[in-house]
């Protein structure tokens, strides 16, 4: 993943904006990362992958009950 410190993304935002297009880029202050800028394809797909895992754990832990592994 490729890193932009703030002063680097705050001077080229819209290339930023172009590059997040095409993959995740972090953006750094002082050396430690503090946030991601990834496209709306990319975040949505993410969440989906989130919210399929949360209904793979419910599902997991409700057979569990229903069997008695508790």
């Amino acid at each position: 993943m490729r890193t932009l410190t703030v002063k680097d993304a705050e001077g080229n935002f819209g290339e930023l904006l172009l590059s997040a297009q095409h993959e995740p880029i972090k953006i750094s202050k002082s050396g430690e990362g503090v946030a991601v800028v990834m496209s709306v394809h990319d975040y949505e797909e993410l969440e989906a992958m989130k919210a399929d895992y949360l209904q793979y754990c419910f599902e997991a832990a409700k057979r569990d009950l229903t069997q008695g592994n508790l």
